[in-house]
């Protein structure tokens, strides 16, 4: 399955409980949530390139599967990761966090979990 291509968020779950559990001050989250994220992927096989624009920042994040990586993380840390490919899924585990990633016909489909916290957003390709 290729990922492939420019997505823009539709739909938030739990954002501001998700931002509140990793840290993230509630002035920043207030801000944060009613800004749209256009979020880029180039695949090259089993190499990635996702860049996430949300207003002014941008996020630049490069991974091959299976092999560690550097990753920013929504707290503006940069921590060693390895993403996999489950069940056509990318899997990672980011400092606490669980994040899957998956397509769905022309939508992106996010879900992170922090302890018990589930965050879902839903992009659609553009």
């Amino acid at each position: 399955m290729s990922f492939n291509g420019t997505f823009e968020v539709q739909s938030q779950e739990n954002f501001e409980a998700f931002m509140k559990a990793i840290g993230i001050p509630d002035e920043l989250t207030q801000k944060a949530k009613d800004l749209k994220t256009v979020t880029e992927i180039v695949q090259n096989g089993n190499h990635f390139v996702i860049t996430a624009t949300t207003g002014p920042r941008v996020q630049r994040n490069e991974f091959t599967i299976g092999e560690e990586a550097e990753l920013g993380t929504l707290t503006n840390e940069k921590i060693k990761t390895t993403v996999n490919l489950v069940d056509g899924k990318l899997v990672a585990d980011i400092k606490g966090v669980n994040s899957v990633t998956e397509i769905s016909g022309d939508l992106l489909i996010d879900v992170m979990t922090v302890q018990d916290v589930v965050y879902k957003r839903v992009s659609k390709r553009i």
